[in-house]
């Protein structure tokens, strides 16, 4: 799953608006983690994720280990958020990022 670079610069374009709905905290990427940020991508399809751990490296290592866990792709990493995407099997007009915003 491949993107463009015009399409990371429109998801990154449409991130700007999306708060993050996860927190990737002390406990690492822990099953619950993984599954609610699984959840959110088949919602959202585009979302960001905040990690609240000291270490950039650390940092760097988990938000590619999320990233094969849910196979998502990473469009933007800013500071401590990551905004990733996985396009959803059935997108919902109504919960859809993409689709909404």
């Amino acid at each position: 799953m491949s993107l463009s670079p015009e399409q990371k610069k429109q998801f990154r374009t449409l991130g700007h608006q999306i708060n993050p709905i996860v927190t990737v905290a002390g406990n690492g990427l822990s099953e619950n983690v993984q599954l609610e940020v699984d959840r959110a991508l088949e919602d959202h399809e585009l979302i960001k994720v905040k990690f609240a751990v000291g270490d950039r490296e650390l940092k760097k290592t988990l938000i590619r280990e999320l990233c094969e866990i849910v196979e998502a792709e990473l469009i933007q990493e800013i500071g401590n958020i990551a905004l990733i995407y996985r396009a959803a099997l059935e997108p919902n007009p109504k919960l859809s990022n993409l689709l909404r915003l």
